[in-house]
């Protein structure tokens, strides 16, 4: 179907680790906060949970001392991150990306579940306001991914249906979440996770990144929308 013929039609983009390059920042700023309580971990063991709600990362960081610390160290965290902000900067074609989908007729909207300092910041390193149909935001969920909240919520504010959209997201947090919305997923490794990581998770495609999808977006999912 042609986008614009029949009903609408929207591509759900994850921000984090999808259009902006901000998981590893956001693995330090963890590791970081970790420390500075005495508690570190391994940056790989805090890579493995980017992308999954706070709740259950900080479940899998700190077991049993999650109610000693979790509330500082999620403190520790943003304030880390926000120090690291400037760091923040766009994929390569990230930008060119969404253009060119909304410019097909498809309803872009970033689908996140970040808390509005955050995105706030990602959005200002994103520059692409004039693509987007509709953001969502921490505000939106009670919890984020896996569970499909953010997904659903995404599909409310685009006003499509399940079938009439596709995720892009790089974590295997984001296939989960659109798979109980029922919305397929399209993966790029960018954030960090191997393909074969990704396709077992349930991705219909994997790209390297959004400039490889953006070249490859004829021929994709996408185009079929």
């Amino acid at each position: 179907m042609v986008a614009g013929e029949g009903a609408p039609t929207a591509v759900l983009f994850d921000i984090d680790g999808t259009l902006v390059d901000s998981n590893y920042l956001h693995v330090h700023a963890w590791s970081l906060a970790l420390a500075d309580l005495g508690h570190p971990v391994d940056d790989w063991r805090i890579h493995a949970g980017i992308g999954m709600d706070s709740s259950k990362l900080l479940d899998a960081l700190l077991g049993n001392e999650k109610d000693r610390l979790g509330e500082k160290a999620s403190d520790g965290h943003s304030e880390r991150y926000s120090s690291l902000a400037d760091e923040l900067r766009p994929f390569q074609d990230a930008r060119a990306l969404l253009q060119a989908v909304a410019a097909r007729g498809v309803r872009v909207v970033l689908a996140t579940s970040a808390p509005e300092d955050e995105l706030k910041k990602l959005r200002a390193a994103l520059d692409s306001e004039d693509a987007l149909y509709a953001v969502t935001s921490a505000d939106d969920v009670e919890t984020a991914k896996p569970e499909p909240d953010v997904v659903t919520v995404a599909l409310q504010k685009a006003g499509v249906e399940p079938g009439s959209a596709i995720m892009v997201g790089d974590t295997v947090w984001d296939i989960e979440a659109a798979s109980k919305a029922g919305v397929r997923c399209i993966a790029v490794k960018s954030g960090g996770i191997g393909a074969a990581e990704l396709r077992d998770a349930g991705a219909i495609e994997v790209y390297d990144d959004v400039a490889a999808l953006l070249a490859a977006l004829d021929s994709s999912a996408i185009a079929t929308l």
